[in-house]
């Protein structure tokens, strides 16, 4: 009796001990957290599962910059096509029938591309916090170029990124019907000027908010999304004032951000409302380390400014670009001339807990991706007049937990230390770097001639093992061990089995170039941002048009449309199988200069700039 009696007491123990670390997560969340915590563990869960091969079905997203109308003198301001492919219409195409069939956006219409102006209806009204009617989206400027769309981690919404400066438009759409959900207009600042615009935004791990670049307003706001339990519908859509955080100097605020009120196409009410208040957020010239967040900050004199000074380079540009989220609610925020604040996106107002100067991390990155508890993203070449001249390929990456640390001590400037992957030996000394050539690269941007390179857009392999970066003027992907952080390969996008080059048999961008200029060189894909299927097999890359409208300096491609590569060799290796055309000959706009280019002569204004792939 007395050896049953101790064996229960054993077991009554065990249990309570299994019991007690099963729960001790949770615990530990609450005490530094609160009720945060387990969303914010379940959202990351859902992050990493987003493409696992649950499911072969899916759709691909291309974003269109050129405009939807004819009457306009400008690139990009006004509408968008955004195309929609069917993965069973994508078989079909691979498989030798026809070529797939973009789906529609509206309820009237058979298929697509999907006009922007047909989702996001001209009658919209433009509402300010306090409820006043600002007049119509209509007529309204610069609503125009989608930059790109990404997609939330359940796979249901994805953000709208209309570009167009000075414009400054965000809006959400339903994956399933394709119907606008919410629109809003960021803050309006004196950051370049007095403009705001809308490079990109990215939503956190487990699908709260929405972190949104303000590029020419040098903010970084917060869209704060309420939605039933487990990830579900969207409920509500709150722009909220007090998490915004300003990367320049001397704020001043011009006009508030708004929301839109309004039906969509399909006749349903829009979400969203503006809250909060400016003066809870991060509008100061100093990180919390006391350094300027642009360098000259304040009261400047021949002994330096006011604040500490920068370290590990300067930042004199603080144009924000591309938002690279982690798992752990930390925000990865390159800038155009370099330099890199990290931000914890889950405090009001957002925190900065990481800061580097522009020798640290290189401008201009627009690519990244979390893979093996790593954060992983890019340095290339500048979107200014500048970037014709400059050639750059650069890989970082960084311990993302190490920033931890940095939420509750003393903060420091360059730490934890980014580790260098790879940055090529021939980058121009610009936007930061040191390491490189001192010479302008003026060898422009025509296949076969141009020695430049432009690194833009990264994605992980599904098991997260390698890592691949595009080079946009060089038709090549890069690829890298996420483990031991080597280079373990190079294939190229214009031969069949990618990596002939020139020299072998031409891919499919040759087949599907433009033809209406013969003096445009084809076979000349121009990667830009790109996702990778759920199962794994293929990489949809945007493929830029012969008139770019942005970048043209390092941008201008011969098939604009989304290049299917099909992964080999266990995901280390890829070749281009297809093209998902696109083509856009409404848009009149003339082609002018293009730098280090072919000033093309044809009709063709499509312009595909960024990819995603949306699980069904």
């Amino acid at each position: 009796t007395q050896h049953n009696t101790t064996q229960h007491k054993r077991s009554f123990q065990q249990a309570i001990m299994i019991i007690t670390l099963s729960l001790l997560p949770l615990i530990l969340a609450a005490l530094s957290g609160g009720g945060n915590a387990q969303v914010s563990a379940q959202g990351t869960r859902r992050l990493r599962d987003r493409h696992q091969g649950k499911s072969s079905k899916y759709e691909v997203w291309g974003s269109d910059q050129s405009n939807s109308v004819e009457n306009e003198t400008t690139p990009g301001v006004k509408g968008s096509f955004l195309w929609v492919w069917d993965s069973d219409s994508i078989q079909d195409q691979l498989a030798g029938g026809e070529d797939a069939v973009p789906l529609s956006c509206s309820p009237d219409k058979a298929s697509g591309p999907c006009d922007l102006l047909d989702v996001f209806p001209h009658n919209l009204m433009q509402v300010a916090q306090n409820g006043t009617e600002l007049g119509e989206l209509g007529d309204l400027s610069r609503f125009g170029r989608l930059h790109g769309v990404i997609e939330d981690p359940s796979n249901r919404y994805v953000t709208a990124n209309i570009f167009a400066p000075s414009g400054g438009y965000v809006g959400i759409m339903d994956t399933q019907t394709k119907e606008a959900v919410g629109l809003f207009r960021v803050s309006k600042t004196t950051g370049t000027g007095t403009a705001r615009s809308v490079h990109m935004s990215e939503w956190t791990a487990d699908g709260s908010a929405i972190i949104v670049i303000n590029l020419h307003g040098k903010m970084v706001e917060r869209i704060d999304v309420e939605r039933k339990p487990n990830m579900g519908k969207i409920t509500n859509l709150q722009l909220n004032k007090s998490a915004g955080v300003y990367l320049g100097k001397d704020f001043t605020l011009v006009e508030g951000a708004t929301s839109f009120k309004g039906e969509n196409a399909f006749s349903r009410d829009l979400l969203g409302e503006v809250v909060g208040s400016y003066d809870d957020a991060d509008t100061g010239d100093l990180t919390p380390a006391g350094v300027c967040k642009e360098s000259r900050c304040g009261v400047c004199n021949e002994s330096g400014c006011s604040g500490i000074n920068n370290q590990g380079g300067v930042r004199t540009n603080n144009v924000p670009i591309c938002p690279i989220l982690s798992s752990n609610n930390n925000g990865y925020i390159t800038m155009g001339s370099g330099g890199l604040f990290v931000l914890k996106l889950d405090q009001t107002p957002m925190k900065i807990v990481g800061e580097y100067g522009n020798a640290i991390v290189n401008g201009a990155g627009c690519g990244g991706v979390e893979a093996n508890n790593r954060m992983f993203l890019n340095g290339g070449v500048s979107a200014s007049n500048a970037g014709a001249t400059q050639s750059t390929f650069t890989v970082y990456a960084f311990e993302d937990a190490k920033f931890d640390g940095n939420m509750f001590q003393e903060p420091n400037q360059n730490i934890p230390s980014p580790i260098q992957v790879f940055k090529d030996p021939t980058n121009t000394n610009t936007i930061g770097n040191v390491d490189g050539v001192t010479v302008p690269d003026t060898t422009g941007q025509l296949p076969s001639i141009t020695t430049r390179r432009d690194s833009h857009g990264a994605e992980a392999t599904i098991d997260g093992r390698y890592l691949h970066v595009a080079d946009r003027i060089q038709n090549v992907m890069e690829v890298f061990d996420t483990d031991s952080l080597q280079r373990v390969n190079t294939y190229d996008l214009v031969s069949i089995d990618g990596k002939s080059g020139r020299s072998g048999p031409a891919a499919a961008c040759l087949r599907r170039s433009v033809l209406d200029d013969a003096s445009l060189q084809r076979n000349d894909p121009a990667p830009d941002l790109f996702d990778i299927t759920p199962d794994g097999k293929y990489l949809m890359i945007a493929f830029r048009g012969p008139k770019p409208v942005s970048v043209g300096h390092a941008a201008q491609g011969s098939c604009p449309g989304v290049g299917i590569v099909e992964l080999t060799e266990d995901g280390k290796a890829g070749k281009l199988v297809d093209v998902l055309r696109s083509s856009n000959t409404i848009d009149k706009v003339k082609v002018g200069s293009i730098a280090g280019g072919h000033n093309y002569m044809g009709a063709e204004r499509s312009d595909i700039h960024g990819v995603i792939v949306v699980e069904k």
